[in-house]
């Protein structure tokens, strides 16, 4: 996944959960975060940041912040639209003789239904990570009563004879796996250990990060 373009610029303050003042070839640019996630360790003032022109007619705000260097220099990828773009484009790799986006089973929209030759159906639930501690990933960085119901609705698909998995796009370089983040939703870790015992498979996608670009290096399961 690329974005067409990409222009560099400076990280002010956090406005919102929507929006972001940066400092943009020496002046303050009102710019759309396209993450509402806390992003805490990574937004920090003066900050490195890269910025995305949609060009979409009518915006409040000319760019979309998409990419940031945490201080350790290490760039993370926090465009929430972008784990389902990559892993729409890594499905299309696999054997699946039909992948569908936004399916809709139960109460929920699941982000993808594929099918095989054989007839196997399956769903996958796709979350993006952008919290990492000491090498490891953590998700939710903010309580998630969505990522709670799609992971019901995934048991359930597995009680209705489908395959299901909740894969996590890891949006960082040097990371493998994603544990709950028990600290901040206890309630996610518990549904989380619900969905494993039911058969649901947890996958990683390993990613590498450019200012303006992420890709799928490699996918593992969870233990």
């Amino acid at each position: 996944m690329r974005y067409s373009n990409i222009t560099k610029a400076m990280f002010l303050r956090r406005l919102n959960r929507f929006a972001a003042e940066v400092e943009l070839n020496g002046k303050k640019e009102l710019v759309h975060v396209k993450n509402t996630g806390r992003c805490r360790e990574l937004l920090i003032p003066g900050c490195e940041v890269w910025l995305t022109a949609p060009g979409t007619p009518g915006r409040k705000t000319a760019y979309d912040l998409v990419t940031v260097r945490k201080s350790n220099g290490v760039l993370f990828n926090i465009d929430s639209q972008a784990p389902n773009k990559v892993a729409g484009e890594w499905l299309r790799t696999q054997d699946y003789s039909k992948v569908l986006p936004e399916f809709t089973f139960g109460d929920s929209r699941i982000d993808f239904y594929m099918e095989r030759s054989s007839g196997d159906r399956y769903l996958m639930e796709v979350k993006g990570c952008t919290l990492e501690v000491d090498g490891i990933g953590y998700f939710p960085d903010a309580p998630t009563e969505r990522g709670i119901k799609h992971i019901r609705e995934l048991i359930r698909a597995r009680e209705e004879g489908f395959h299901a998995a909740l894969a996590f796009v890891i949006q960082m370089d040097g990371v493998r796996e994603v544990r709950p983040n028990t600290g901040t939703h206890p309630a996610f870790a518990e549904s989380l250990e619900d969905a494993v015992r039911a058969g649901v498979e947890v996958l990683f996608f390993t990613c590498h990060v450019e200012t303006d670009s992420l890709e799928i290096t490699g996918v593992t399961t969870m233990a």
